[in-house]
């Protein structure tokens, strides 16, 4: 069996960054019916075959958190942006403190496996 090539930390961290950003496609696009389905199937396959691939390299639970966040993020403002509704101080406290908390992770996270 061929080894597996090892992808860089930084490699890893650009994975999640865009499986994080295909998400919040996939995720609009349960609601959105203006987003083609082939579109909400393809960016959920490839948001999780990055994912995965990262997690080989990253912590799988600071991994899957920042994927979550960014998800939970970005479909938040994408609601708010088309939905033209006025939005709570407190709504953007909590997600300013949520983009916190995901940076936070990132920052924190050790690459690598013992």
């Amino acid at each position: 069996m061929a080894k597996e090539k090892q992808i860089s930390s930084t490699r890893a961290w650009v994975y999640v960054i865009t499986g994080g950003l295909l998400e919040i496609v996939w995720a609009s696009g349960f609601k959105y019916e203006s987003i083609p389905g082939i579109i909400v199937l393809a960016s959920l396959i490839a948001s999780f075959e990055l994912i995965i691939m990262a997690a080989r390299i990253l912590p799988v639970g600071t991994v899957y958190a920042v994927f979550a966040g960014m998800g939970t993020l970005g479909t938040t403002v994408v609601e708010i942006a088309l939905s033209g509704k006025a939005v709570s101080p407190l709504k953007i406290g909590f997600i300013l403190l949520l983009l916190v908390c995901i940076i936070g992770l990132k920052l924190t996270a050790k690459g690598g496996k013992a």
